[in-house]
């Protein structure tokens, strides 16, 4: 697969955009653990062009994430010029636009998936972002708003057209949000019926290596973008890559891999958002990261009662 002049490897592994995951803190994990590509977190083109102290730290990425992909969104024309010139600025390897948040709040402003409503909007924002950046731009979308108005095979190719380097679609409606099964079936009609040239990122329910392996052959995808199968368990770059070269499964991390991983995570953390903030955020971490060891239960717990980094460090090395 080659998005603009990057070559990626044969069946490419992505590190999809997630608010408060995809950091760069975790990101710096998951491209150790095996993850070819890295989103950021969305950034509001709203939250940019006012310089907002959030949204400008989530430009932040080093040159060992590289390739990384910075992602905006926003429903205002005007502001998602300005985002992009930010963004330019900023100097990743590529600019995303996401088309395909489901959030309520995101929604309601014409941004993320709720542009699926207004198509002419979505090529607006694709061409203006096109025009102001010198690097490749890609998508992130769904299949369409509702299932009476899925046309993602339309869409996709009119964002060929507009000069997009590469598409990634969540097989499932805005409406699904995250339930139900994603559709597969449509990353296979793009790749078979809509004559695509650009590569395709398939993204939905990928949280296993078969389920990675079956994406791949299933559907013709390019590339699988995995999101809710990497929080608390970057290891599953590295499980899915040697499972896809070799057909075999790598053991689980060991108990004092995963108590390493947790505690280097947890300081980058709050290192980067300071310590009170940083440990309310790892919390959602530790379901993953224990996951499937006796008396991991116990040990959450007590971690998601915990405020400090110290107190969460002494739990950690108590287990």
């Amino acid at each position: 697969m080659k998005i603009g002049d990057v070559e990626f490897r044969n069946r490419p592994l992505v590190l999809a955009p997630m608010e408060d995951v995809s950091d760069p803190p975790f990101r710096v994990l998951c491209r150790r653990f095996g993850a070819d590509l890295l989103y950021t977190e969305f950034i509001s083109a709203g939250g940019l062009v006012h310089e907002a102290p959030g949204s400008l730290q989530k430009l932040a990425f080093s040159e060992d994430e590289r390739p990384v992909a910075i992602q905006i969104f926003g429903g205002r024309p005007d502001y998602i010029r300005k985002a992009a010139e930010v963004v330019e600025a900023a100097a990743p390897d590529f600019i995303d636009i996401n088309f395909g948040c489901p959030v309520k709040k995101v929604v309601r402003h014409g941004a993320g998936a709720g542009i699926l409503r207004d198509i002419p909007k979505m090529k607006q924002i694709t061409e203006i972002v096109l025009s102001i950046a010198s690097r490749p731009v890609t998508v992130k979308t769904r299949l369409g708003w509702d299932d009476s108005s899925i046309h993602i095979l339309e869409i996709a190719r009119m964002l060929e057209d507009c000069g997009i380097a590469a598409l990634a679609v969540h097989a499932r409606t805005r409406t699904q949000g995250y339930k139900g099964e994603a559709r597969w079936e449509w990353l296979k009609k793009l790749k078979q019926e809509a004559g695509l040239r650009i590569p395709l990122i398939g993204n939905g329910d990928v949280t296993t290596p078969e389920a990675a392996r079956d994406m791949f052959e299933q559907t013709g995808v390019d590339a699988v973008m995995i999101g809710r199968g990497a929080m608390g368990n970057p290891w599953i770059f590295r499980e899915v890559r040697h499972f896809l070269d070799t057909g075999e499964h790598l053991p689980p991390p060991s108990w004092q891999e995963r108590l390493e991983i947790i505690k280097e995570h947890l300081n980058m953390k709050c290192d980067w958002l300071g310590e009170k903030t940083g440990v309310l955020e790892m919390r959602k971490m530790y379901g993953g990261y224990l996951k499937g060891f006796h008396g991991a239960t116990r040990v959450r717990v007590q971690l998601m009662q915990e405020k400090g980094r110290q107190g969460v460090l002494r739990i950690l090395e108590e287990c």
